[in-house]
């Protein structure tokens, strides 16, 4: 019995352990082979291993089924690593997440209820300048889908921190302040007088003739010449402009835009008689126009042809002038005439998709047109959805300069900036609170990570600055620079709550109004159809009836007024301007070769008619002194005079 009951163990348990042993990848030995034991002869024991037998195949078969559903199920997770993946990156752990989430909801529960009960919110909800909603409190729970890989480190992609690793730590912003005013000799002072203060970058503003494409000898001209910027109309003012300024020793940034490259032209040919080559001549030209179509209304020609202008002037920089930028795509005048925050962050970095579009249409790579373009953005008074605004602009950037357009160069995905504080939010009333909101604008920039600042005088809503209004600003500058600590650390705010919440819902609301563009077949025909023009006229209405209404306060306008008016000091253009400019115009023409000029001028016709850069045939013109207006009226000549319809 004993050994009969050994062999049919044996015999039940041999199968088993040969499976296991493949499964274990291993062999039976020869050892267990020869061990295997023999039929048993009685009737009894025969039937038992048939059943035996049944019930192993049975389950060898759920073996290999179940070892099927295994490779399946590893099949699909490896198919999911990917998500694994970006699950392990975020930055918060779920247990932490959910922790502080249950902690958040106790919070409410408890303590902001009983505050809120004895002392209601001052508001029933708060929201950014832009409509975000701020919540109670920001805490980790809602950062809980964030990855380090879209906050990133300073100089490396998505360049949210930063184009640069070292940021201010390594240099210092550029401090621009506005001269544009008068003669070009009385802007020639005032260029010497802030570069002997400190600042670092000249930035010039012409009168609205040049900006119109007129001289100032023009009917349309009559009361404009020099009042808002510097008046020119010829090369010989250009050449007064930058007297005793070598332009290979600054960068200089010029506010024109209709009539750029006439401008632009201009530059290079006082650089050729300072003997400085286009190649080393360094700075930026607005030369925006989407933006004009869009919001200041500054134009020559159509939107088509005008981009056309624009288009030729950025391939003729990026052949000929490595170190200039040919477009400085502008947010701050959407922002000026209304737009939200989210509105100049979206607009804008539309305009400059636009722009890069054009410029692979005529066959330039993606690489050689997107790191000569720089971008110029408003600052106004809601401190941190302006510094959110910064760091988001150089995340949607970049994440569309490389997975929409192909970029391999990290500098066409590094989104340069200029800054301006709001002009727009200086008041008339109170002026010397301009000082204020100058100074927090400022900061904000600087926390955003701005490469290039300027910074608006206390007296600019009642004319041109003064000497000492703008020392204050430049001096603003400095004390940030210099006393705040804003220049020891690269993105101070970097991993706040509340900010990186506000950079994402930024980013959100940005990309939504760009997919409507791109939908509508672009930011050309969305400017056509007066898309952006209609949603900033409705922003800026909603901010006016919130002023008078109460609901948005304005310290020294609606809240806490003063009696009586503060006086200050005025900057006035005498009259005598025009009349002086228009006797140097004269003497220009009586003294140039006119028949060089019509033949240059010629050369701009036949080329604006085909399909020639317009950039060598006008730098042409302006050496043979041909004006600012002649050339624009070749434009008018072809592409005809822009009329605008109206929007509602």
């Amino acid at each position: 019995m004993p050994a009969r009951s050994q062999s049919v163990s044996q015999r039940l348990t041999a199968p088993r352990s040969t499976e296991s042993a493949k499964k274990a990848g291993r062999t039976p030995s020869k050892a267990s082979k020869a061990s295997k034991p023999a039929k048993a002869p009685q009737k009894a024991l025969t039937k038992a291993p048939t059943k035996t037998a049944k019930a192993v195949a049975k389950a060898t078969k759920a073996v290999k089924a179940a070892t099927k559903a295994v490779k399946a199920v590893a099949k699909k997770v490896a198919k999911a690593a990917p998500r694994k993946k970006a699950v392990a990156l975020r930055s918060y752990d779920a247990a932490s997440v959910k922790a502080v989430a249950k902690a958040n909801e106790k919070w409410a529960q408890d303590d902001l209820a009983a505050v809120t009960q004895k002392m209601p919110l001052r508001r029933k909800s708060f929201v950014t300048d832009s409509g975000i909603p701020i919540p109670d409190v920001v805490t980790l729970a809602e950062r809980r889908t964030e990855s380090p890989d879209s906050i990133g480190l300073p100089g490396q992609f998505p360049f949210t921190r930063g184009p640069q690793p070292t940021m201010y730590r390594g240099r210092l912003w550029t401090m621009r302040q506005f001269a544009g005013f008068g003669t070009p000799e009385d802007t020639n002072k005032r260029f010497k007088y802030l570069i002997s203060h400190g600042m670092t970058g000249l930035s010039t503003a012409f009168d609205m003739p040049a900006l119109m494409g007129y001289d100032c000898d023009h009917s349309m001209s009559r009361g404009e010449v020099g009042k808002e910027g510097v008046s020119v109309s010829s090369l010989r003012d250009f050449e007064v402009l930058f007297d005793g300024i070598q332009l290979d020793k600054v960068t200089t940034s010029m506010t024109i835009n209709a009539s750029a490259i006439v401008a632009l032209c201009m530059y290079i040919a006082v650089g050729e008689k300072q003997g400085v080559p286009m190649a080393k001549l360094a700075g930026t030209i607005q030369n925006d126009m989407l933006k004009e179509y869009i919001a200041q209304k500054e134009w020559i020609v159509g939107p088509r042809p005008a981009v056309r202008i624009v288009t030729d002037m950025i391939e003729f920089c990026t052949k000929h002038m490595p170190k200039w930028y040919p477009v400085s795509v502008s947010g701050y005048h959407i922002r000026e005439a209304g737009a939200t925050a989210v509105q100049e962050l979206a607009f804008t970095l539309a305009d400059g998709i636009g722009y890069v579009e054009e410029c692979v249409k005529r066959g330039l790579s993606v690489d050689e047109v997107a790191p000569q373009l720089s971008f110029f953005w408003d600052v106004h008074n809601d401190f941190f959805e302006e510094v959110a605004k910064f760091r988001a602009a150089r995340r949607i950037w970049a994440h569309t300069m490389r997975d929409r357009f192909g970029a391999k160069n990290p500098r066409s995905m590094q989104l340069k900036t200029h800054a301006q504080t709001a002009g727009v939010s200086l008041t008339a009333q109170q002026p010397y609170n301009n000082v204020v909101r100058t100074a927090l604008q400022a900061f904000a920039a600087v926390l955003g990570g701005t490469q290039s600042l300027h910074t608006n005088s206390l007296d600019e809503t009642y004319a041109l600055p003064t000497e000492e209004s703008v020392t204050i600003a430049l001096r603003t500058q400095q004390l940030i620079a210099h006393e705040s600590g804003a220049d020891r650390v690269v993105d101070p705010l970097a991993g706040s709550y509340f900010v990186e919440y506000l950079t994402d819902e930024m980013e959100k609301r940005a990309l939504e109004y760009i997919r409507r563009i791109d939908e509508m077949g672009g930011i050309i025909r969305a400017v056509e159809e007066q898309y952006p023009q209609k949603e900033i006229g409705e922003s800026a209405y909603r901010f006016q009836r919130e002023v008078e209404q109460g609901d948005r306060l304005i310290v020294g306008v609606n809240a806490f007024k003063s009696e009586g008016a503060t006086p200050i000091e005025l900057l006035h253009i005498d009259e005598k301007v025009q009349e002086a400019q228009i006797a140097r115009l004269q003497q220009v023409k009586s003294e140039r070769d006119q028949v060089a000029v019509d033949a240059a001028l010629a050369k701009v016709e036949a080329a604006t008619r085909g399909t020639d850069n317009l950039m060598p045939p006008v730098l042409e013109a302006v050496k043979a002194y041909a004006t600012l207006g002649e050339v624009s009226d070749v434009f008018r000549k072809v592409w005809g005079a822009y009329r605008e319809g109206g929007a509602f």
